[in-house]
């Protein structure tokens, strides 16, 4: 494995000691009154959030302005990718009355831009499709005028199931990479990294908006950032997400290195260079952070 040109630790993350976290990903304790009122709404309404299964650490920061980003189908997921915090395990069969609650948290909240993902779905035969499809419905007639975003997995591959979802036509459809193809075996051995670019491409040739992301300090070098960013264009996103990489637990994937806000920079320097429209970097970047910035 190379160095890494923005490092900051050297080479060798499996003898190293552990990585003391610089200040710039330091967040705040959540204080917020709104930050509480958003909690509340969405455990009334018995919903999950990505911010909080995932344990982003803009949380605070997303739920005291009054937003969050929308977990369906579940908090059980049906693979178990080595950087993420939602647990694998038996799932349950999808709720009927799920959109229709979406729709009702996100009128409550009074959104303008509506983020709705979910945990992978392999045991349903669509992967959960025409849920998003109608979770999307829901909201749309509860909020005409606001837009919406999906998250979705990769269906497997299947063509039908991608389709179902851009049916219902939400205004920008997001599929993470989430990391460089030689890092999928130890990362997320149940994907496959053609098949994610296959289905951006899909997105992009039908008219849709394309947005994927990745997390870089997993194993990768600066590089192989680039080449993601490089094959992403190819497929078609106008949209790219960079950010840092924090592992949920010892358990999970080990952390490489931490990258600096200047390396960041340079990422999105890279990707506005080949024409992309929008590359948000930055150590705090998620996916869906700050998404409606981009409508």
């Amino acid at each position: 494995m190379n160095c890494k040109t923005s490092a900051t630790a050297p080479c060798g993350a499996g003898t190293q000691k552990p990585l003391r976290m610089p200040p710039w990903l330091r967040r705040p304790l959540a204080s917020d009154k709104r930050f509480f009122t958003t909690t509340g709404l969405v455990d009334d309404l018995g919903l999950f959030t990505v911010c909080k299964a995932a344990n982003c650490p803009n949380r605070q920061e997303c739920y005291s302005s009054g937003t969050a980003t929308f977990l369906i189908l579940g908090e059980t997921c049906t693979r178990n990718c080595r950087f993420c915090n939602i647990h694998p395990g038996q799932t349950a069969a999808p709720s009927p009355d799920e959109p229709e609650r979406v729709a009702k948290a996100a009128l409550a909240l009074g959104l303008k831009h509506i983020v709705i993902t979910s945990v992978t779905r392999d045991d349903l035969e669509d992967g959960g499709a025409e849920h998003f499809a109608l979770t999307i419905a829901a909201v749309r007639s509860a909020l005409p005028k606001s837009s919406i975003e999906v998250l979705i997995p990769d269906f497997q591959g299947n063509e039908a199931a991608l389709r179902t979802v851009m049916t219902a036509a939400p205004d920008i459809i997001n599929h993470n990479v989430e990391t460089h193809p030689a890092l999928y075996s130890s990362v997320r051995p149940q994907a496959r990294y053609e098949q994610s670019l296959e289905l951006l491409r899909r997105v992009h040739a039908a008219g849709r908006v394309a947005k994927s992301g990745l997390m870089v300090g997993l194993g990768e070098t600066d590089d192989q950032v680039r080449q993601v960013v490089d094959d992403l264009h190819a497929a078609g996103c106008s949209i790219i997400t960079i950010g840092q990489y924090l592992p949920p637990s010892k358990e999970h994937h080990p952390l490489d290195r931490y990258v600096t806000p200047e390396q960041f920079e340079a990422y999105a320097a890279y990707g506005k260079s080949l024409g992309v429209k929008h590359v948000f970097s930055g150590p705090l970047v998620r996916s869906s952070y700050q998404a409606g910035s981009f409508i």
